[in-house]
């Protein structure tokens, strides 16, 4: 892909996290919290079952606009987001993002992550160079 406009829309990413990603995750990160890997206890806590980590989410948002550079990790330079809401193991999210400016190499997007109509993340903002 060569350099994007400003309002181009970039290439989604969904992915489908399985009903043990949370077990694996919390592994990976050292975050061992039971509302991700305790069904029971995130069902005392007021939630419908464990969810996802928000670092977890995040890693997607990276990943998503990292593919603008031909999914080159170190193309990332700048990564802000908002955690808004809860994701869940077993329900699809889909990464979407727009273009909001254009700097020479330096492409910044401006990105959302869900589930349904549920925005886990909104206002991300990814600074990649091409």
């Amino acid at each position: 892909m060569g350099v994007p406009n400003v309002g181009d829309q970039v290439p989604e990413l969904k992915v489908t996290p399985d009903k043990h990603l949370p077990n694996r995750y919390a592994g990976a990160s050292g975050d061992f919290n039971p509302i991700h890997i305790d069904p029971e206890f995130a069902k005392a806590v007021g939630l419908p079952n464990t969810i996802l980590h928000g670092l977890y989410m995040m890693g997607l948002v990276a990943r998503a606009n990292t593919e603008l550079a031909g999914g080159d990790p170190r193309a990332l330079k700048r990564l802000s987001v908002q955690f808004r809401g809860m994701g869940a193991p077993e329900q699809e999210i889909v990464v979407t993002g727009a273009v909001k400016s254009v700097d020479g190499d330096r492409v910044v997007v401006d990105t959302v992550a869900a589930q349904g109509d549920n925005q886990t993340i909104r206002n991300a903002e990814a600074e990649v160079q091409l």
